[in-house]
Protein backbone atom coordinates (compact mmCIF):
# COMPACT_ATOMS: atom_id res chain seq x y z
CA UNK A 1 0.00 0.00 0.00
CA UNK A 2 0.95 3.61 -0.49
CA UNK A 3 1.05 5.17 2.97
CA UNK A 4 1.40 8.75 4.18
CA UNK A 5 2.40 9.75 7.71
CA UNK A 6 1.35 13.34 8.42
CA UNK A 7 3.25 14.94 11.29
CA UNK A 8 6.20 12.60 10.85
CA UNK A 9 8.70 14.79 12.72
CA UNK A 10 6.66 15.06 15.94
CA UNK A 11 7.11 12.82 18.97
CA UNK A 12 4.21 10.55 18.01
CA UNK A 13 5.00 10.71 14.30
CA UNK A 14 8.53 9.44 14.84
CA UNK A 15 7.21 6.55 16.92
CA UNK A 16 4.65 5.78 14.18
CA UNK A 17 7.47 5.34 11.68
CA UNK A 18 9.32 3.15 14.16
CA UNK A 19 6.28 0.93 14.74
CA UNK A 20 5.43 0.66 11.04
CA UNK A 21 8.96 -0.67 10.61
CA UNK A 22 8.91 -2.93 13.69
CA UNK A 23 5.62 -4.56 12.73
CA UNK A 24 6.52 -4.89 9.01
CA UNK A 25 3.36 -3.17 7.89
CA UNK A 26 2.87 -3.82 4.13
CA UNK A 27 4.07 -0.63 2.46
CA UNK A 28 4.93 -0.25 -1.21
CA UNK A 29 5.64 3.48 -0.93
CA UNK A 30 5.90 5.63 2.18
CA UNK A 31 5.56 9.42 2.13
CA UNK A 32 6.37 11.59 5.15
CA UNK A 33 4.77 14.99 5.74
CA UNK A 34 5.68 17.70 8.23
CA UNK A 35 5.39 21.47 8.50
CA UNK A 36 6.42 23.56 5.52
CA UNK A 37 9.69 24.57 7.20
CA UNK A 38 10.72 20.88 7.27
CA UNK A 39 10.01 20.16 3.59
CA UNK A 40 13.15 18.90 1.88
CA UNK A 41 14.69 17.49 5.04
CA UNK A 42 15.01 13.73 5.45
CA UNK A 43 13.85 11.03 7.87
CA UNK A 44 15.14 7.46 8.14
CA UNK A 45 12.89 4.46 7.51
CA UNK A 46 14.22 0.93 7.05
CA UNK A 47 17.74 2.29 6.61
CA UNK A 48 16.62 4.59 3.80
CA UNK A 49 16.31 8.36 3.82
CA UNK A 50 12.86 9.69 2.99
CA UNK A 51 12.46 13.30 1.89
CA UNK A 52 9.78 15.24 3.74
CA UNK A 53 7.10 16.56 1.38
CA UNK A 54 4.22 19.00 1.74
CA UNK A 55 0.74 17.79 2.55
CA UNK A 56 -0.49 19.03 -0.86
CA UNK A 57 2.11 16.84 -2.57
CA UNK A 58 1.09 13.91 -0.37
CA UNK A 59 -2.52 14.19 -1.57
CA UNK A 60 -1.33 14.26 -5.17
CA UNK A 61 0.43 10.91 -4.62
CA UNK A 62 -3.03 9.36 -4.10
CA UNK A 63 -2.11 7.12 -1.16
CA UNK A 64 -4.24 4.24 0.09
CA UNK A 65 -3.78 5.22 3.74
CA UNK A 66 -2.95 8.45 5.58
CA UNK A 67 -2.05 8.34 9.28
CA UNK A 68 -2.29 11.75 10.94
CA UNK A 69 -0.51 13.02 14.03
CA UNK A 70 -0.47 16.71 13.26
CA UNK A 71 -3.11 18.33 15.45
CA UNK A 72 -6.82 18.89 15.18
CA UNK A 73 -6.85 21.83 12.77
CA UNK A 74 -4.70 20.00 10.22
CA UNK A 75 -6.88 16.89 10.54
CA UNK A 76 -10.12 18.82 10.10
CA UNK A 77 -8.85 20.52 6.95
CA UNK A 78 -6.92 17.73 5.28
CA UNK A 79 -8.45 14.39 6.29
CA UNK A 80 -11.47 14.98 3.99
CA UNK A 81 -9.06 15.87 1.15
CA UNK A 82 -7.40 12.47 1.45
CA UNK A 83 -10.80 10.76 1.59
CA UNK A 84 -11.79 12.53 -1.63
CA UNK A 85 -8.95 10.81 -3.51
CA UNK A 86 -9.90 7.40 -2.08
CA UNK A 87 -7.64 7.10 0.96
CA UNK A 88 -8.52 5.85 4.41
CA UNK A 89 -7.50 8.20 7.23
CA UNK A 90 -6.50 7.31 10.78
CA UNK A 91 -6.27 10.44 12.92
CA UNK A 92 -4.53 10.73 16.27
CA UNK A 93 -5.98 14.14 17.21
CA UNK A 94 -9.27 14.81 18.98
CA UNK A 95 -10.80 16.38 15.86
CA UNK A 96 -12.96 13.44 14.76
CA UNK A 97 -13.37 11.39 17.94
CA UNK A 98 -16.98 12.24 18.66
CA UNK A 99 -18.19 12.23 15.03
CA UNK A 100 -16.35 9.26 13.45
CA UNK A 101 -15.51 5.70 14.42
CA UNK A 102 -13.40 5.76 17.60
CA UNK A 103 -11.39 2.57 17.74
CA UNK A 104 -9.28 0.46 20.07
CA UNK A 105 -8.82 -2.67 17.90
CA UNK A 106 -8.91 -5.16 20.80
CA UNK A 107 -12.20 -3.67 22.01
CA UNK A 108 -14.28 -2.48 19.06
CA UNK A 109 -12.24 -3.06 15.92
CA UNK A 110 -14.96 -5.43 14.71
CA UNK A 111 -17.33 -2.47 14.31
CA UNK A 112 -15.32 -1.00 11.42
CA UNK A 113 -16.74 -1.21 7.90
CA UNK A 114 -15.64 -0.10 4.44
CA UNK A 115 -17.86 2.95 4.89
CA UNK A 116 -15.59 4.23 7.69
CA UNK A 117 -13.30 6.57 5.79
CA UNK A 118 -11.96 8.65 8.71
CA UNK A 119 -11.14 6.64 11.84
CA UNK A 120 -10.22 8.33 15.10
CA UNK A 121 -7.53 7.17 17.50
CA UNK A 122 -8.74 7.64 21.10
CA UNK A 123 -7.04 9.75 23.71
CA UNK A 124 -3.93 8.10 25.16
CA UNK A 125 -5.34 7.97 28.70
CA UNK A 126 -8.60 6.51 27.44
CA UNK A 127 -6.88 3.71 25.55
CA UNK A 128 -4.98 2.31 28.51
CA UNK A 129 -7.97 2.76 30.83
CA UNK A 130 -10.37 0.86 28.59
CA UNK A 131 -7.88 -1.92 27.85
CA UNK A 132 -8.05 -2.66 31.57
CA UNK A 133 -11.80 -2.09 31.94
CA UNK A 134 -13.18 -3.97 28.92
CA UNK A 135 -12.61 -7.57 30.09
CA UNK A 136 -14.05 -6.72 33.50
CA UNK A 137 -17.08 -4.89 32.08
CA UNK A 138 -17.95 -7.90 29.92
CA UNK A 139 -18.28 -10.09 33.02
CA UNK A 140 -19.27 -7.82 35.91
CA UNK A 141 -20.83 -4.74 34.20
CA UNK A 142 -19.30 -1.43 35.26
CA UNK A 143 -21.53 1.15 36.94
CA UNK A 144 -19.00 3.85 37.78
CA UNK A 145 -15.32 4.65 37.32
CA UNK A 146 -13.30 7.21 39.26
CA UNK A 147 -9.90 7.83 37.67
CA UNK A 148 -6.91 9.98 38.57
CA UNK A 149 -4.17 10.19 35.96
CA UNK A 150 -0.47 10.88 36.40
CA UNK A 151 0.47 11.84 32.86
CA UNK A 152 3.86 11.99 31.21
CA UNK A 153 5.17 15.26 29.81
CA UNK A 154 5.62 13.47 26.47
CA UNK A 155 1.85 13.74 26.09
CA UNK A 156 2.31 17.49 25.67
CA UNK A 157 5.18 17.11 23.21
CA UNK A 158 8.80 18.04 22.69
CA UNK A 159 8.30 21.54 24.08
CA UNK A 160 7.39 20.05 27.47
CA UNK A 161 10.35 17.69 27.39
CA UNK A 162 12.62 20.66 26.79
CA UNK A 163 10.99 22.57 29.66
CA UNK A 164 11.70 19.74 32.09
CA UNK A 165 15.27 19.33 30.88
CA UNK A 166 15.87 23.06 31.14
CA UNK A 167 14.52 23.15 34.68
CA UNK A 168 16.65 20.19 35.75
CA UNK A 169 19.71 21.93 34.31
CA UNK A 170 18.67 25.32 35.71
CA UNK A 171 18.44 26.84 32.24
CA UNK A 172 15.80 29.45 31.37
CA UNK A 173 13.78 28.57 28.30
CA UNK A 174 10.38 28.36 26.64
CA UNK A 175 7.57 27.12 28.90
CA UNK A 176 5.07 24.51 27.77
CA UNK A 177 3.15 24.82 31.05
CA UNK A 178 2.04 27.83 33.11
CA UNK A 179 4.23 26.63 36.01
CA UNK A 180 7.44 24.65 36.48
CA UNK A 181 7.01 20.89 36.00
CA UNK A 182 10.26 19.73 37.66
CA UNK A 183 9.55 18.54 41.21
CA UNK A 184 5.92 19.50 40.67
CA UNK A 185 2.52 18.06 39.75
CA UNK A 186 0.08 20.13 37.69
CA UNK A 187 -3.64 19.29 38.03
CA UNK A 188 -4.11 20.82 34.60
CA UNK A 189 -4.04 18.74 31.39
CA UNK A 190 -5.39 20.63 28.37
CA UNK A 191 -7.71 23.63 28.78
CA UNK A 192 -10.49 24.03 31.32
CA UNK A 193 -14.09 23.68 30.18
CA UNK A 194 -17.00 25.67 31.63
CA UNK A 195 -17.88 22.82 33.99
CA UNK A 196 -14.54 23.12 35.82
CA UNK A 197 -13.07 19.97 34.27
CA UNK A 198 -10.28 20.01 31.71
CA UNK A 199 -10.72 18.77 28.15
CA UNK A 200 -8.46 15.82 29.00
CA UNK A 201 -10.76 14.82 31.85
CA UNK A 202 -13.86 15.13 29.71
CA UNK A 203 -12.23 13.08 26.94
CA UNK A 204 -12.04 10.22 29.43
CA UNK A 205 -15.75 10.63 30.19
CA UNK A 206 -17.03 10.95 26.63
CA UNK A 207 -14.70 8.49 24.92
CA UNK A 208 -15.29 5.77 27.51
CA UNK A 209 -19.04 5.83 26.88
CA UNK A 210 -18.60 5.82 23.11
CA UNK A 211 -15.99 3.07 22.82
CA UNK A 212 -17.66 0.79 25.36
CA UNK A 213 -21.01 1.44 23.68
CA UNK A 214 -22.65 2.08 27.04
CA UNK A 215 -23.86 5.53 28.09
CA UNK A 216 -24.83 4.20 31.52
CA UNK A 217 -21.19 3.99 32.66
CA UNK A 218 -20.51 6.97 34.91
CA UNK A 219 -16.99 8.38 34.81
CA UNK A 220 -15.33 10.99 37.02
CA UNK A 221 -11.77 12.02 36.15
CA UNK A 222 -8.92 14.15 37.46
CA UNK A 223 -5.93 14.51 35.13
CA UNK A 224 -2.52 15.50 36.48
CA UNK A 225 0.74 16.20 34.65
CA UNK A 226 3.86 14.84 36.36
CA UNK A 227 7.60 15.15 35.53
CA UNK A 228 7.83 11.68 33.98
CA UNK A 229 8.90 10.66 30.46
CA UNK A 230 8.13 6.94 30.32
CA UNK A 231 4.35 6.82 30.18
CA UNK A 232 1.02 7.59 31.80
CA UNK A 233 -0.13 6.08 35.10
CA UNK A 234 -3.72 5.86 36.32
CA UNK A 235 -5.33 5.16 39.67
CA UNK A 236 -8.65 3.52 38.82
CA UNK A 237 -11.59 2.81 41.13
CA UNK A 238 -14.35 0.72 39.56
CA UNK A 239 -17.81 -0.08 40.90
CA UNK A 240 -19.61 -3.06 39.35
CA UNK A 241 -23.21 -4.23 39.14
CA UNK A 242 -22.25 -7.67 40.40
CA UNK A 243 -19.68 -8.83 42.90
CA UNK A 244 -16.36 -10.21 41.72
CA UNK A 245 -13.64 -12.65 42.64
CA UNK A 246 -10.14 -11.14 42.74
CA UNK A 247 -8.46 -14.21 41.28
CA UNK A 248 -10.91 -14.15 38.37
CA UNK A 249 -10.30 -10.41 37.87
CA UNK A 250 -6.59 -11.12 37.54
CA UNK A 251 -7.26 -13.99 35.15
CA UNK A 252 -9.59 -11.91 32.97
CA UNK A 253 -6.97 -9.18 32.71
CA UNK A 254 -4.19 -11.71 32.06
CA UNK A 255 -6.18 -13.28 29.21
CA UNK A 256 -7.07 -10.02 27.48
CA UNK A 257 -4.80 -9.32 24.48
CA UNK A 258 -2.42 -6.41 25.05
CA UNK A 259 -2.74 -6.43 28.85
CA UNK A 260 0.04 -7.58 31.19
CA UNK A 261 -0.67 -8.18 34.87
CA UNK A 262 2.11 -7.11 37.25
CA UNK A 263 0.60 -7.65 40.68
CA UNK A 264 2.73 -9.12 43.44
CA UNK A 265 3.12 -6.52 46.21
CA UNK A 266 4.98 -9.04 48.39
CA UNK A 267 8.03 -8.69 46.15
CA UNK A 268 7.31 -5.08 45.10
CA UNK A 269 5.98 -6.03 41.67
CA UNK A 270 3.66 -3.41 40.23
CA UNK A 271 3.49 -1.31 37.04
CA UNK A 272 5.68 1.77 36.66
CA UNK A 273 6.35 4.06 33.70
CA UNK A 274 10.09 3.46 34.00
CA UNK A 275 9.42 -0.14 32.87
CA UNK A 276 6.52 0.59 30.49
CA UNK A 277 8.53 2.95 28.28
CA UNK A 278 9.14 1.49 24.83
CA UNK A 279 6.62 -1.33 25.29
CA UNK A 280 3.18 -1.83 23.73
CA UNK A 281 1.43 -3.57 26.62
CA UNK A 282 -0.93 -1.98 29.11
CA UNK A 283 0.31 -2.99 32.56
CA UNK A 284 -2.13 -3.52 35.44
CA UNK A 285 -1.32 -4.04 39.11
CA UNK A 286 -2.21 -3.09 42.70
CA UNK A 287 -5.45 -5.01 42.09
CA UNK A 288 -7.43 -4.97 45.32
CA UNK A 289 -10.93 -4.76 46.68
CA UNK A 290 -12.25 -1.35 47.76
CA UNK A 291 -13.43 -2.04 51.31
CA UNK A 292 -15.25 1.30 51.53
CA UNK A 293 -17.77 0.37 48.84
CA UNK A 294 -19.55 -2.85 47.88
CA UNK A 295 -18.63 -4.46 44.55
CA UNK A 296 -15.78 -1.99 44.02
CA UNK A 297 -12.19 -2.51 42.89
CA UNK A 298 -8.97 -0.49 42.85
CA UNK A 299 -6.17 -0.95 40.33
CA UNK A 300 -3.14 0.84 38.93
CA UNK A 301 -2.76 1.06 35.14
CA UNK A 302 0.41 2.13 33.27
CA UNK A 303 1.27 2.34 29.58
CA UNK A 304 3.67 4.13 27.22
CA UNK A 305 1.46 6.94 25.93
CA UNK A 306 3.47 7.38 22.73
CA UNK A 307 3.08 3.71 21.79
CA UNK A 308 -0.19 1.95 22.72
CA UNK A 309 -1.58 5.33 23.75
CA UNK A 310 -1.02 6.74 20.27
CA UNK A 311 1.24 5.29 17.55
CA UNK A 312 0.83 1.56 18.17
CA UNK A 313 -2.95 1.81 18.40
CA UNK A 314 -3.04 3.73 15.10
CA UNK A 315 -0.91 1.11 13.35
CA UNK A 316 -3.04 -1.66 14.85
CA UNK A 317 -6.10 0.02 13.32
CA UNK A 318 -4.30 0.05 9.97
CA UNK A 319 -3.44 -3.64 10.37
CA UNK A 320 -7.08 -4.44 11.14
CA UNK A 321 -8.22 -2.58 8.03
CA UNK A 322 -5.68 -4.44 5.89
CA UNK A 323 -6.35 -7.92 7.31
CA UNK A 324 -10.11 -7.53 6.95
CA UNK A 325 -10.00 -6.13 3.41
CA UNK A 326 -11.40 -2.78 4.54
CA UNK A 327 -8.79 -0.72 2.72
Amino acid sequence: MKVVVVGATGMVGKVMLQILEERSFPISELFVVASYKSVGETLSFKNKNLTIISIEDAVSERPDLAIFSAGGNVALEWAPRFVEIGAKVIDNSSAWRLTKALIIPEINGNTLTKEDKIIANPNCSTIQLLMALKPLHDVYTIKRVVISTYQSITGTGVKAVRQLENEINEVKGEMAYPYPIHENALPHCDVFEDNGYTKEEMKLVRETKKIMGDDSIEVSATAVRVPVKGGHSESVNVEFDTDFDLSNVRQLLHDFPGVSVQDNPGVNTYPMPIYAEGKDEVFVGRIRRDFSQEKALNMWVVSDNLRKGAATNAVQIAEHLYKNDLI
